[in-house]
């Protein structure tokens, strides 16, 4: 970690300096000269504090940084799930998270480690100096600081779920700092901050959604919800109570939507999930934000290899791609499973020929038409679609999950669940079919089938200690269940991720490795 804290300062600076608006000729002659700012004399107007909140969502993009060869740092999360596979195989440390043997020298568990402490480190870093700027509108400082909350709360979110018990880094950091060298704080500990800042960030005036994908209440709520789902479930096990409060948040959405379903809500169909002109809205509720000005969207490694899907002609790496066996899961007429639903079978050649057949399922959930082309229509070559983090899918399906963990489904359960078969084009049995257990299963079935390739599921799989069966239909226990793409088993140890190899040569308070990998 010494080597991520060490580039923040110069980084947030940087930032400050390119994403400042105008201003006067006056100001900009008594302006502090770039080279002579530090952390001291720069968070001293409004628009520093815009920087340095700036500096953090930047920061969020890591996940679709490259990670050697055909490969990106969000397939770890994808990866090891076992409901894709690859058609390159030419990415050695991609081949260890689909067979499952990962260890601390893997690169894109390295970058995930590092990215989300860079996060942590930017957003402590404006949560210690934005109060300090005066003047400043007092609504405006606390949005900013509600935003920052809601940052470092997802970053320490992700890093207690891939790691467990984790350095917990509230202030910022120099090589003079008490615990520049710190220890793993217990998983409770990080909890609870994770909790104190969605609250705080909760109670920051935001607005309910917000178009330019900055953080919103409903997010905010959001991610509330999933926390106490998981505190619900392994490995804190908090039961009943936090899956009343994971319910009593999805539903404060809910309630909003009803009342204002053209804000919140979902999608009428599967293609507006993908588009660029439906970004940040409507069942969209937070976003990485890609623009190829900045950052193009960096989900590529889903297209078919070197098929000409695109404008750009044969392309793509095909590195993650769905395995067969979860493709053929959905049930008969299921509408995402339809040829250019959430996946596709056919496309046009070069994007806006003539149609072919792809010979396979490939992940259409995240192909952006505007860029690659469609019948007839030439593409654009530039992939500004953003990445969804959290869709109001996901909130239905958390609210009907928890809700019936407290004894047995109920109406506005069953509500919240058909409505995502609805779109699906599915027949739902009737509420007074299922028992608790059996409705347990069919909503965690929409978990597998809805949200898929989001990064969502191996989180799933971790919190409730079972895996969906594509095969069987059921759901297997973690330990000992066989992932199709590999054929291998997931041990004990894989419910969590080892820290970087190079972590613990640099910091040994970090030791020991978690249970199962090599050490330093």
């Amino acid at each position: 970690m010494k080597h991520i804290v060490a580039k923040q300062i110069g980084k947030v600076l940087l930032g400050g300096a390119i994403l400042l608006g105008p201003v006067g000729c006056k100001d900009f002659l008594v302006e502090q000269a770039p080279s002579n700012l530090t952390p001291d004399n720069f968070y001293t107007i409004p628009d520093h504090a815009e920087a340095a909140l700036a500096a953090v969502y930047d920061n969020l993009r890591f996940m679709g940084d490259g990670s050697g060869i055909f490969s990106s740092n969000w397939q770890m999360l994808e990866a090891p799930t076992g409901t894709s596979t690859t058609e390159t195989a030419q990415n050695s440390d991609l081949n260890n998270l689909y067979g499952l043997v990962y260890d601390g020298n893997t690169q894109h568990i390295v970058n995930y480690w590092n990215g989300w402490y860079r996060v942590v480190a930017q957003a402590n870093q404006a949560l210690d100096k934005v109060p300090g700027i005066t003047p400043m509108d007092a609504a405006l400082k606390t949005k900013i600081l509600g935003e920052a909350r809601f940052l470092r709360a997802t970053a320490y979110f992700n890093i207690v779920r891939l790691w467990g018990d984790a350095p917990l880094i509230v202030k910022p950091q120099s090589a003079t700092s008490e615990d520049f060298y710190p220890k793993r704080s217990p998983q409770e500990d990080i909890y609870k901050l994770i909790v104190e800042d969605l609250t705080a960030a909760e109670s920051a005036g935001l607005a309910w959604m917000d178009v330019s994908g900055r953080a919103n209440l409903a997010a905010v709520k959001a991610q509330l919800a999933r926390v106490y789902l998981t505190m619900a479930g392994q490995p804190l096990n908090k039961g009943a109570a936090y899956y009343k409060l994971a319910a009593d948040k999805a539903f404060e959405i809910i309630t909003y939507s009803n009342a204002n379903p053209t804000t919140i809500n979902l999608f009428t169909n599967y293609e507006d999930v993908h588009k660029e002109s439906t970004k940040n809205r409507v069942e969209h509720l937070f976003m990485l934000q890609y623009n190829t000005l900045v950052a193009g969207n960096p989900m590529d490694n889903m297209f078919p290899n070197f098929k000409p899907v695109t404008y750009n002609g044969p392309s793509g790496t095909g590195s993650t791609v769905p395995t067969l066996s979860f493709y053929k899961s959905y049930e008969t007429g299921d509408l995402r499973a339809k040829d250019q639903g959430y996946f596709y079978t056919t496309y046009f050649t070069n994007g806006n020929g003539a149609p072919f057949d792809l010979g396979g399922p490939y992940i259409f959930k995240h192909f952006n038409r505007t860029s690659a082309g469609t019948a007839g229509v030439a593409g654009s070559r530039l992939n500004n679609l953003n990445v969804p983090q959290i869709r109001y899918a996901e909130v239905l399906l958390m609210y009907a999950e928890a809700q019936n963990e407290l004894g047995a489904p109920t109406q506005a359960a069953y509500d919240a669940f058909k409505r995502i078969r609805d779109r699906a084009g599915l027949t739902t049995p009737a509420l007074g079919t299922y028992s608790q257990a059996t409705f347990r299963d069919a909503v965690l079935r929409e978990r597998w089938h809805e949200l898929c390739y989001e990064q969502i599921t191996w989180f799933d799989m971790v919190r409730l200690r079972k895996v969906y069966n594509e095969t069987t239909n059921g759901f297997d226990a973690f330990v000992g269940h066989i992932n199709q793409s590999s054929k291998q088993a997931l041990q004990e140890k894989h419910l969590l991720f080892p820290i970087g190899k190079q972590e613990l040569l640099n910091n040994p308070n970090l030791r020991p490795q978690n249970p199962g990998y090599p050490g330093a």
